[in-house]
């Protein structure tokens, strides 16, 4: 069952200069049934990188197999990393009132909103900018947009995906790549939000 996230911020369909990339690493797919297992953010000013943060978390649960094929991760490496209700707050801190940008944002966003507002009471309300959005309109034919086809597309390298802070990096890079395109300009010219 999906939960009420009443003062999450507003998905905004516009170019900013100055944002803060963020992907997580969970066990699942549901903030409900799944945890976070690494969390990073990275900091742009003028389009210029100037501040990074990530931390592993360590889960409840074991991380099973499958994820940590997929991620990297494993329950070896999260032993001592700080729990969910540190991490989340130390993201938050960081994050403070950015714009959040990331590639299929909802995703992260539902989850740094469920953890936030699980362990302080408080709503995630930064607005975010999903580029997986942005690919849809400027590569309209382009078939199952995930993040590494769309970075190979453009040339964009991607070893040590699906690791967070790396993902951050490959996500601003066809974030970078989406400015330029001539549609994109056009789509998101004076428009706030949807």
């Amino acid at each position: 069952m999906e939960c009420q996230r009443d003062k999450k911020g507003k998905s905004r369909l516009i170019l900013p200069h100055d944002y803060c990339v963020v992907d997580i690493e969970t066990t699942g797919l549901t903030p409900t049934e799944s945890e976070i297992i690494e969390i990073s953010a990275v900091k742009y000013r003028d389009l210029r990188k100037v501040d990074t943060f990530t931390t592993l978390v360590r889960p409840e649960k074991k991380i099973g197999e499958m994820i940590t094929e997929l991620t990297g991760i494993d329950n070896e490496m999260v032993a001592d990393a700080p729990d969910v209700s540190e991490a989340i707050l130390r993201f938050s801190e960081f994050a403070a009132d950015d714009i959040l940008m990331g590639y299929n944002v909802n995703f992260d966003v539902n989850f740094l909103y469920d953890a936030l507002m699980k362990c302080y009471g408080k709503a995630l309300s930064n607005d975010f900018v999903d580029v997986l959005r942005l690919t849809r309109k400027a590569l309209p034919n382009f078939e199952r947009r995930s993040q590494t086809r769309v970075a190979a597309f453009y040339g964009i390298p991607i070893r040590g995906a699906h690791r967070a802070e790396t993902d951050c990096e490959i996500c601003n890079a066809i974030y970078q790549r989406m400015r330029e395109e001539p549609c994109i300009i056009e789509w998101t010219k004076g428009r706030t939000s949807v």
